[in-house]
């Protein structure tokens, strides 16, 4: 670890992010119920799922979405995505006062829908909006701002670095960067080389994001990055102990007890409990199917038996799990 790195750790602390490895925002997948169980195993920071700023103030959030937010939880940004410079600082506003510990920013989300409402990804080809959003979002509140993005729009236009610069004059804390473009979506590979361009374009920590699923990569993404620390997405899925994996093998953070036999099947089942309390009993059954899916992918289930599960009502998919995750094996990290 090269001392810059080490010094940029350092700011990550005073932010509350340690250790510096953290879990990505993703649609559907990152709710309440699974930012909880990676947070248990240990994990610097999680981020909500991108709430719409807009959308968000117009419809005054209930209960349940308020807690969907994580707001006033430890280690757990909000995420805010905008197009709009009034929204954005009213969303910020809002959230901050509902108990935000950091709000991040989307300016990296590939998805048709968000693009195409001029947010997301689309902001990297309007950097001059993309600057007067940071501005009201850092000037509206007092608790710390971040930034997630891409290397660029296209692999004509690698801005990450120009707007990182603009992110930083502009008051953010840190950054995280996705090493593809918008056109790449999740085809080919993450860049991580070309995330150390934006690392050494500013002075404030910079998190590298991309196909980090296993510690071996993680180390390979810090050393051909030079970032302060590494974000996590879909490597996750199916295992919610990679993080605390990740933090104790490349940082020295205590090493996290993964569940086996009896261990798994009660984490799985306290998973899926979770989730039916959270979303209710309809909704809550169909959320859990996909990490159902990926828990059952390292279990080698049986095709026959993985329909089953997937296909039962939920009071009885717990019954179902000890012998569905009977052949667990685990993905090495």
């Amino acid at each position: 670890m090269k001392s810059g790195q080490i010094m940029q750790q350092s700011k990550l602390k005073i932010l509350g992010i340690d250790p510096p490895v953290l879990l990505a925002p993703m649609a559907g997948v990152t709710d309440l119920p699974f930012r909880q169980l990676v947070l248990s195993f240990g994990a610097g920071l999680v981020v909500s799922e991108m709430v719409a700023s807009q959308e968000m103030v117009q419809a005054k959030p209930g209960v349940r979405e308020r807690a969907a937010l994580g707001l006033g939880q430890a280690k757990t940004a909000v995420q805010l995505a905008a197009r709009d410079v009034h929204w954005a600082a009213e969303a910020a506003r809002m959230v901050e006062a509902a108990g935000a510990r950091i709000i991040d920013i989307n300016m990296g989300c590939p998805a048709r829908k968000v693009v195409g409402g001029a947010s997301g990804a689309a902001l990297m080809r309007d950097l001059g909006l993309a600057a007067r959003l940071i501005r009201a979002i850092v000037g509206a509140v007092s608790v710390p701002v971040t930034l997630k993005c891409r290397l660029g729009w296209d692999e004509a236009s690698l801005n990450a670095p120009e707007l990182a610069r603009i992110a930083e004059g502009e008051g953010v804390r840190m950054l995280t960067v996705h090493g593809r473009t918008r056109r790449q979506f999740y085809k080919g590979r993450a860049d991580w080389r070309a995330v150390g361009e934006v690392v050494r374009a500013v002075n404030i920590p910079v998190i590298v994001n991309g196909d980090i699923a296993s510690v071996a990569a993680a180390r390979t993404a810090l050393r051909q990055s030079g970032a302060a620390g590494v974000m996590v997405g879909r490597g996750a899925g199916g295992r919610p102990w990679l993080l605390a994996e990740i933090a104790h093998a490349l940082h020295g953070a205590p090493a996290p007890s993964i569940p086996q036999g009896p261990a798994l099947v009660e984490m799985v089942r306290g998973h899926l409990e979770a989730s039916l309390d959270f979303y209710g009993p309809e909704l809550g059954g169909k959320v859990i199917r996909k990490h159902l899916g990926w828990y059952m992918d390292a279990a080698g289930t049986p095709a026959p038996l993985r329909r089953q599960v997937l296909q039962a009502a939920p009071e009885r998919v717990a019954a179902l799990l000890p012998e569905a995750l009977s052949g667990w094996r685990g993905v090495a990290a």
